[in-house]
């Protein structure tokens, strides 16, 4: 009965709690937030999440929010979490690459050399360890030197989906290369 009723009226119904309208709103529009969060994240698991809070925001402030065109406020809402997601992914990328940089630092500094076969070994056994693609894309990018943008191109990915390739690959780098590190 509540495919029937229009998304003004959807609305309405919402801001009076009605819990039958939010699911129809939720199913009306899951599939098409999903798309739009996809194609910009690159991930299934990401998309989810961020759609689920998007609708998990417009129930908890159903009362104080104006909808005037809830299809252009639910993609809006949704493209602006996916940009704050993969704004955050970047800097956590960034801060991700330092402490690398600032672990392998520490290590030279404090005489504990690390002979450069079993660092390259090392690298290479954390590359086995990381899916095809992502191993591609973070090899592209940090030995080929090729920026994101280019990557994407060769690849036909989104430059948000190159970026969750190369910050899956930082963390399992970093993880691996803890294991080289100690703090004597």
């Amino acid at each position: 009965m509540y495919n029937l009723f229009t998304d003004e009226q959807l609305v309405d119904m919402l801001h009076k709690g009605q819990e039958k309208a939010f699911a129809e709103i939720y199913s009306r529009y899951w599939f098409k937030l999903f798309g739009v969060a996809y194609h910009q994240t690159g991930t299934k698991e990401e998309a989810e999440e961020l759609v689920h809070d998007v609708f998990e925001t417009l129930w908890t402030k159903r009362e104080q929010i104006k909808i005037h065109h809830l299809s252009s406020y639910l993609v809006v809402s949704v493209k602006n979490l996916t940009v704050n997601y993969i704004k955050s992914q970047i800097t956590q990328r960034k801060y991700q690459e330092y402490l690398i940089l600032q672990e392998i630092h520490q290590s030279n500094a404090t005489d504990e050399t690390v002979r450069l076969d079993d660092l390259t070994a090392a690298i290479e056994q954390a590359m086995k360890k990381l899916p095809e693609k992502t191993s591609e894309v973070f090899k592209m990018s940090r030995f080929g030197n090729q920026s994101v943008k280019d990557i994407a191109q060769q690849l036909n990915l989104s430059e948000k989906g190159v970026e969750y390739h190369i910050t899956q690959s930082l963390k399992v780098l970093k993880e691996h290369l803890k294991l080289y590190h100690t703090d004597n």
